[in-house]
């Protein structure tokens, strides 16, 4: 078992809360190799901002779990060589599918993960990511959820069911006060998207006041 924190990573918590309060956006790249890494940090440090590095399930298979963990390390103390004294680097799951996966990645060093259960009916997804909420806050480690939809289906975003969604989903997995980020669908038709977007900022607010 490893421990983000050893590795010098933060969680998302208290960044998403800064950047809520300052009215700013945080970058989050994904990365499958060691330049794209050092230019992710170099821009980070230059730019004085925090960063998310995004690892989706099949560059964690390419890049071997295990190397992925001291890159993450290094990142870190890459960007303390450069001049940032505290960095705030994430180490993010991106899409994850299973509890599996999750775990694994929670397991060797990830301070955040993703579970993407839009593919399963609605009250499995809500199970799965419960589940997956439970184990990772034992570590004290952020979960993004995904709702799922498609863009052919766009009155489920204009008549605000996804807004009902959103407020089922915070009711049933934070019911236990254990935090959770939603995402909107990735492909709601751009026409929705605006909506979407104020739907899931309004709700943000309400899914970090879980931490008290």
């Amino acid at each position: 078992m490893v421990n983000y924190k050893d590795l010098g990573l933060v969680n998302t918590r208290e960044m998403f809360a800064k950047a809520i309060k300052g009215g700013y956006a945080i970058p989050a790249f994904n990365f499958n190799n060691m330049e794209q890494l050092q230019a992710i940090i170099q821009a980070a440090v230059e730019t004085n901002s925090p960063v998310i590095l995004q690892v989706s399930k099949g560059a964690r298979q390419y890049a071997n779990q295990t190397l992925l963990r001291y890159m993450a390390e290094g990142a870190v103390e890459y960007a303390k060589e450069l001049g940032c004294k505290n960095p705030q680097i994430v180490l993010h799951l991106d899409h994850g599918d299973s509890f599996e996966l999750c775990k694994s990645c929670i397991d060797m060093g990830f301070s955040s993960v993703m579970i993407d259960g839009s593919h399963l009916p609605y009250d499995e997804n809500v199970a799965l990511t419960k589940k997956v909420v439970e184990y990772a806050h034992q570590f004290d480690v952020t979960v993004e959820g995904e709702l799922g939809g498609n863009a052919l289906k766009p009155l489920e975003i204009r008549d605000c069911r996804a807004e009902i969604r959103v407020r089922k989903v915070q009711h049933r997995v934070c019911a236990a006060r254990r935090p959770l980020c939603l995402r909107p669908p990735s492909s709601v038709a751009p026409v929705c998207v605006r909506h979407m977007i104020l739907v899931c900022t309004r709700h943000v607010r309400l899914l970090l006041s879980c931490n008290a």
